[in-house]
């Protein structure tokens, strides 16, 4: 069936944009905030960054292991993901986080949107 390989084809996908944004979210908090220090150490934006890091490891590890569940947490993935990108935009000087949540949320977004 035709729509299923698109689906297997686009669960890859996320599972791989998925995994790039929990590294880069992970590398990102760990290095460059604890680092550059200020804004960058607020526990609002520190806990954000460090959540959609989690987030997106485990929507990875959901599609990875079929579950029926996976879907619905590409939804929350990706509400996260929306507001990490938000954030660091503000924030500034996190380039490649905010490119790497937005392409997980766009790809998370289009997870959750093939449930039936």
């Amino acid at each position: 069936m035709n729509h299923l390989s698109h689906s297997v084809e686009a669960m890859q996908a996320c599972i791989k944009a998925c995994c790039h944004c929990h590294k880069v979210c992970l590398q990102t908090a760990m290095n460059h905030c604890l680092e550059a220090g200020g804004k960058h150490v607020e526990a609002e934006h520190f806990r954000l960054t460090m959540n959609c890091a989690e987030i997106c490891q485990t929507s990875a590890n959901f599609q990875l292991s079929g579950s029926v569940f996976h879907q619905q947490l590409c939804g929350v993935c990706a509400a996260i993901c929306e507001a990490c990108a938000i954030d660091c935009e503000k924030i500034g000087g996190m380039a490649e986080c905010v490119q790497a949540c937005q392409e997980c949320a766009e790809s998370c977004r289009g997870m959750s949107a093939t449930q039936h």
